[in-house]
């Protein structure tokens, strides 16, 4: 299915349809708690007693799931400006080879050019955190990345150890294997102990669009939502493909205009980020960042395997 095909009558019933499957199947797994905007859904008892609160019985009450998402939330009528499009930018640099002096250029081009935060691995945060202290500048890191695939207890650890050193944002990957199989509970889960671990830091969930289906998309961002997280996210930009205006909107129909929605994953140009702002994305992550702020040519693209889309 193409996104750009659908109309929007169509793209409302594919959200509620999914909606409708993921708190059927949460119900089914007695998870009792959904987000404060949504009554707690509850399984039956062997008796059923008609209480209304299951998806079979009251599909209407758990669409609250996304609550914040029934208003559809229009495109910019203009597009945002060069100078403006830097608070929108995680600077980001997490190729497994960078080096101190790399990071350290990253935090001075963020300070100069006052963007929402650098992006870097762990190992880089303490660094960053150091060189950024002051400067209005946020220290965000990446957990569970770049597959999502470890486990729920590791990638809580690698959270509470990066905002131990001075990480201010978590970038986590979801787990798409799970996700793709339709364990619901178990990435709600992951996502939650993250969030714990977080300890109230900003939250962005990597959900890695190029591997999903448009249902699951959905299904991933209401269980990012339900997870207690701030942002879904589109791309770690390894893998299959990067941000796309369709997808951006989606996500942001789905969580509604509470939650952020990061784009990710091939913006290299003033152009992309404006189309992806556009859309509905509240952060963009790119390492192109200055480019993109000066309105200037972009670097040639390389393979998502090496890194070069940045996050």
């Amino acid at each position: 299915m193409n996104l750009s095909s659908l109309t929007p009558a169509q793209i409302e019933e594919l959200v509620k349809s999914v909606t409708e499957r993921v708190a059927a199947r949460l119900a089914q797994e007695d998870v009792k708690t959904i987000p404060p905007t949504a009554p707690a859904i509850t399984s039956c008892s062997v008796s059923c007693s008609g209480c209304g609160q299951c998806a079979d019985k009251n599909p209407a009450a758990v669409i609250n799931i996304i609550e914040a998402g029934a208003n559809r939330v229009g495109s910019q009528s203009s597009k945002v400006s060069t100078q403006d499009i830097a608070p929108f930018i995680d600077h980001t640099l997490l190729k497994p080879n960078a080096a101190d002096n790399e990071i350290e250029k990253l935090c001075k081009e963020a300070i100069e050019y006052r963007f929402a935060s650098v992006c870097v691995n762990s190992a880089y945060v303490p660094l960053a955190a150091r060189l950024l202290a002051g400067t209005g500048v946020k220290v965000c890191t990446v957990v569970g990345f770049p597959l999502g695939a470890m486990s729920s207890e590791a990638k809580a650890f690698e959270t509470r150890d990066a905002v131990s050193k001075g990480a201010d944002e978590i970038d986590m990957v979801i787990n798409v294997g799970k996700l793709k199989s339709g364990d619901f509970e178990y990435v709600l889960e992951d996502i939650r102990a993250v969030a714990r671990a977080a300890q109230k830091r900003c939250v962005k969930v990597i959900l890695e669009t190029a591997s999903l289906t448009d249902d699951e998309k959905v299904a991933g961002c209401i269980l990012a939502k339900a997870g207690g997280a701030d942002f879904v996210k589109t791309s770690t930009g390894f893998g299959s493909g990067g941000a796309t205006a369709d997808d951006i909107a989606l996500m942001r129909r789905v969580v509604g205009p509470q939650m952020g929605v990061k784009a990710s994953g091939g913006i290299r140009t003033t152009e992309d980020a404006q189309k992806m702002i556009a859309a509905g994305a509240t952060r963009i992550g790119a390492s192109a960042s200055v480019a993109i702020v000066k309105g200037g040519a972009s670097a040639p693209k390389q393979p998502l395997a090496q890194g070069g889309y940045g996050s």
